[in-house]
């Protein structure tokens, strides 16, 4: 569907501050059913040369509806009324709040001195329709169907009337008959902004591309409007598509009619969209504006972070967040990435337990977030606490959907250097060694040809052995065919250090056997990996 232009914000080359808004902005949002931000841009835009006040109350006051506010909306119709006693809709705006109390008949009342300012408007019939909708859509059925058929006499293009059958249809779910009505709408009138907005919304997270083709058309007749900007940025973002919702976002944040809140969003953007330069340095823009801005300080740090120049001052920013974020929790929250970021810097600087606490604040913050208990498991590792270390990552097994091959082979590790650091609490170190055990079965499932998860079971024979004959010998099956899957792996030189475990096991478990040539076979597989090592080529050339 083809659209015009709606309405031209400001001229090229005004500044921010040289334009002044009108109703317009706040009555376009309104419409597209962004009812709270309609309601900051008609309070920004009530004192500003050019705004239609009755218009404004009149949008005010249905807000004020929404959000079941009856005295509001009243002052606000009122208010209308006296502004302008010929723009009819405060006295729609009257007639639903009598609607909604039941008094049917000062309903009457109001809505017919709303037709009498204005008798061919057919769009006046469609508020008066949308007011019985909004009181009872079944009871005022009957009502409802007149005033659409009022509308269509005065002009059956009108799109007003398409819309409000699009939005019947999109309460009911009914979204392919929903779109063909927005689509209506954009044929008989391309300024019907709201028809657009609306059949772009309908595809913008089913079909994201299809949105943003629409929206793209819709900018291309009114660069300049900031609904536009900010539902193209969006729908680019609903697509993952980051960096062009980036992009999007630096058009409208210049653009009069944007949000403050949304300024803080460019900033995560272009985080996400890996343009942390820039998100770094607009953060600082803000930063600088208002010190306060907590969220501002967060994305600065995280594009911070990502920057090799800013390493010896994100230990710094990292403190002064943290700070920021303990002395008022509530309000400073934080999102995932912040614990993660500043536990890192933490432990960076040698500064473990402090790293582990903020993570352990994150998992009792976010308990579902597997990610947490993974980086804790490593913080462990730096604290040479390998039992935390596979506590900790067992929690992150757990929480992860689908556990991967890779995922149960670091428990297994893990769990294993938890056992062999309990040896002298027998029945942890077996818990810890059944753990192991476990999980290499599940890794066997995974890929079968593997040599892993053999090892794995030989390391564990070997370390529940009773005795040292029994340990020298016990793991030799299992090591065995270990060697068979590694030496057939696609490039068995990637696992080097455990086929040269794995050799020298067997060359001793062989020797001990007496078996001097299948002990020389392994040694000297041992030597074509460590051809330099003369202390195991000396050793071996003295078997006999």
């Amino acid at each position: 569907m083809k659209f015009k232009g709606i309405f031209a914000l400001c001229l090229a080359g005004f500044s921010m501050s040289a334009f002044a808004q009108s109703h317009v902005e706040g009555e376009e949002y309104y419409k597209a059913d962004q009812f709270d931000n309609a309601k900051e841009l008609l309070l920004r835009s009530l004192k500003n040369q050019g705004t239609d006040k009755a218009v404004s109350s009149y949008y005010l006051g249905m807000i004020a509806l929404r959000n079941k506010d009856k005295a509001e909306a009243e002052k606000y119709f009122n208010q209308g009324v006296e502004e302008n006693p010929e723009y009819g809709y405060n006295y729609i705006g009257l007639g639903t709040l009598a609607l909604l109390d039941g008094d049917l008949k000062t309903a009457d009342v109001e809505f017919k001195e709303a037709e009498k300012t204005a008798k061919k408007d057919g769009s006046l019939q469609i508020a008066i329709a949308r007011a019985y909708d909004m009181a009872d859509p079944v009871k005022y059925q009957k009502e409802i169907e007149k005033r659409l058929d009022n509308a269509r006499k005065r002009n059956n293009e009108n799109p007003d009337i398409y819309i409000f059958e699009g939005d019947v249809l999109a309460r009911a779910k009914k979204w392919g008959d929903a779109g063909a009505k927005y689509e209506m709408a954009g044929k008989y009138n391309g300024t019907a902004s709201d028809a657009y907005v609306k059949y772009a919304n309908l595809f913008t997270m089913v079909n994201p591309d299809y949105a943003i083709r629409m929206l793209k058309e819709l900018l291309s007749l009114n660069p300049q409007s900031a609904l536009g900007q900010r539902e193209l940025a969006n729908a680019y973002y609903n697509a993952k598509d980051y960096k062009n919702a980036a992009a999007e976002y630096s058009k409208y944040i210049k653009n009069p009619s944007h949000f403050k809140q949304d300024e803080n969003r460019y900033a995560f953007l272009l985080f996400y969209g890996g343009d942390y330069k820039k998100g770094y340095d607009y953060a600082t823009q803000l930063l600088q504006a208002d010190p306060s801005n907590f969220t501002a300080r967060r994305y600065q740090f995280m594009n911070a972070a990502q920057l090799p120049e800013m390493k010896d001052q994100l230990l710094e920013m990292a403190e002064g967040l943290f700070k920021d974020h303990k002395a008022n929790p509530k309000a400073n929250k934080f999102a995932a990435i912040d614990y993660t970021l500043i536990a890192d810097e933490l432990a960076k600087a040698k500064r473990p337990d402090e790293a582990i606490a903020v993570l352990q604040e994150g998992i009792a913050e976010m308990p579902d977030n597997a990610g947490f208990s993974k980086d804790l498991a490593m913080k462990y590792v730096d604290q040479n606490n390998l039992t935390k270390a596979a506590e900790a990552f067992r929690e992150y097994v757990k929480k992860t959907k689908e556990p991967g091959y890779n995922d149960y082979n670091q428990q297994a590790l893990f769990s294993f250097y938890a056992a062999v650091e309990n040896k002298e609490n027998p029945e942890l170190a077996k818990a810890f060694f059944d753990e192991v055990l476990a999980n290499a079965n599940k890794m066997e499932e995974i890929l079968p040809d593997n040599y892993k998860p053999k090892m794995f079971k030989g390391d564990v024979a070997k370390q529940t052995a009773t005795t040292e004959e029994e340990a020298a010998i016990v793991a030799q099956p299992m090591y065995e065919q270990a060697v068979v899957l590694l030496e057939q792996a696609p490039d068995p030189s990637k696992y080097v250090r455990d086929a040269k475990t794995l050799y020298m096991y067997l060359g001793n478990c062989y020797l001990h056997k007496k078996n001097i040539a299948k002990a020389k076979e392994y040694y000297n597989k041992f030597l074509k990996l460590d051809p330099n090592n003369e202390a195991v080529r000396k050793y071996v050339e003295g078997l006999k």
